[in-house]
């Protein structure tokens, strides 16, 4: 047994350096090379027709600008919008605990990191000590003083195992900064979805009343109709169910714009400041800006999530080598120099140098299997990160290719829905006058109201619907983050969060 640790010795310093990680090949891209092709859809108001035709997504030129490289004050150009997301980024607290955990893993980085580095230390020891003589002699009284600066334990990182260590809690802090992009993104989509939400409630509820004041007025004529004569009690019955029906959805719509405050509330962080009466205009095709989808690929260094997921199979990666080199032996040093005497006034004189050095090799032999059940685990978790990691991909993909299909089908819905209400409209006005000339009952206008009705609040939603499809794209294309949002608050290092790995 005496060569062994000769041997093994010359052998960790033949292979000093060395890195027993497995080389890491980012896993191909687990979807199509393009985004499916769209049914974009065209109407016409004329004959109601609906036409088909498939076209390939819009792809952006090289060096163009990229849905995630647009501001968010770009893609959303209303001012008060931009002004409640401004609120939401300082006051929002899921962003604050985020960066509040990317601080956290940036800090277990850097105790990992180390300790790759020896730990000096500086003291100063003093000992007196009696010894009885036992009848022999007088007793003894020995001192030692000594000073000095010590390395405690420093393990040679031969093989890589402390350097895999640091470079799994870096990319878990990557991870976790990449997350905390993530939730940036997500808060200006939420926060732009909820404000539409907020004005869509303040436009049914401009709609409803609207249409009370008419319900009101129309059973007003009809009930003055029944007192001359002229209609039936059943009219006037009829015209006061349709206002009982709207003071009923006025209240529902009513509520729905106070809980729709609320949930804004909570995004930004503080009460929601009085924004006025909706000057929102659903149809409006400038509402938010226009953003081409790109390629597939792109999504790899726009998302934050899968750049994430990447991030984690690296530090799964890194693991690998740490358990691999927990196999090999372990060298470490231990050693001190400074001055020692047995008198506290000689401590500093010539001749009381002092040193020690002491360096130990440690050979794993016997581990009851805990060494290869370290490594299997860690190769099991670097298999999931990949899943993980392809996964995400996948999920990013089907996020863009469903708004892609909401912008190729939601205009061609939005005009079908117009040209509705205006055909209710006309049936509405032409019941009307049957009614009030003694051609029809009431019955028919009451069927007229309710079907304007229902077609102005459809015409609404869907307008509702084509500008949250918009948000989704924009938010699946990687856009909405800034960087000052996101600011480390570690000052050593201070980090703004710009994890791209290309």
């Amino acid at each position: 047994m005496k060569p062994l640790v000769p041997i093994v010795l010359v052998s960790a310093i033949a292979v000093a350096g060395c890195n027993l990680a497995p080389k890491y090949q980012q896993p191909e891209m687990p979807v199509p090379s393009s985004f499916p092709e769209q049914p974009q859809l065209s109407f016409d108001a004329a004959t109601g027709s609906v036409s088909r035709q498939t076209v390939a997504p819009e792809v952006i030129a090289p060096g163009s600008e990229s849905a995630a490289d647009m501001p968010w004050q770009t893609f959303f150009p209303d001012q008060t919008l931009q002004s409640l997301i401004s609120i939401a980024l300082a006051n929002n607290r899921d962003l604050q605990i985020a960066v509040a955990r990317m601080d956290e893993a940036q800090a277990i980085w850097g105790i990992q990191r180390g300790e790759m580095f020896p730990t000096l230390g500086a003291g100063f020891t003093g000992a007196r000590q009696r010894s009885p003589a036992f009848g022999v002699g007088p007793n003894v009284i020995t001192s030692q003083y000594a000073a000095g600066v010590a390395v405690t334990t420093f393990e040679l990182d031969l093989f890589g195992r402390l350097r895999n260590l640091s470079e799994a809690a870096f990319q878990q802090y990557l991870a976790t900064a990449e997350g905390a992009r993530a939730v940036q993104i997500t808060l200006v989509s939420d926060t732009a979805v909820q404000y539409f939400r907020l004005r869509l409630a303040q436009a049914l509820v401009a709609l409803t009343q609207q249409t009370l004041k008419a319900r009101q007025t129309s059973y007003q004529l009809v009930k003055a109709r029944f007192t001359n004569g002229v209609a039936s009690e059943m009219d006037t019955v009829q015209a006061k169910v349709l206002v009982d029906a709207a003071a009923a959805d006025l209240a529902r719509y009513i509520r729905d714009e106070q809980t729709a405050r609320n949930a804004l509330s909570v995004l930004i962080g503080k009460p929601v400041p009085d924004m006025g009466p909706s000057p929102v205009d659903f149809d409006d095709a400038e509402l938010l800006a226009n953003i081409p989808a790109g390629l597939p690929s792109e999504l790899l260094v726009q998302r934050p999530d899968i750049r994430a997921a990447e991030n984690q199979l690296l530090a799964a990666n890194a693991n690998i080598g740490a358990a691999r080199a927990a196999f090999l032996p372990n060298i470490s040093l231990t050693g001190s120099v400074g001055t020692a005497s047995t008198q506290l006034g000689n401590l500093f004189k010539s001749g009381s140098g002092a040193w020690a050095f002491t360096p130990s090799i440690s050979v794993p032999i016997f581990t009851g299997g805990s060494l290869q059940a370290s490594l299997a685990q860690s190769e099991a978790a670097q298999r999931a990160a990949i899943a993980s990691y392809e996964r995400q991909i996948q999920q990013a993909f089907r996020e863009v290719a469903d708004a892609l299909s909401g912008e190729a089908t939601l205009n061609a819905q939005l005009q079908a829905r117009a040209a509705e209400t205006a055909a209710a409209q006309k049936f509405l006005d032409l019941s009307n006058a049957r009614f009030f000339n003694g051609i029809s009952s009431f019955l028919e206008v009451q069927v007229a109201e309710i079907q304007l009705f229902n077609a102005r609040v459809q015409q609404v939603l869907t307008g509702f619907e084509t500008v949250s499809n918009r948000i989704n794209l924009y938010k699946a294309l990687g856009g909405g983050f800034e960087a000052s949002a996101v600011q480390s608050k570690n000052s050593q290092p201070s980090t703004l969060i710009d994890t791209n790995p290309s």
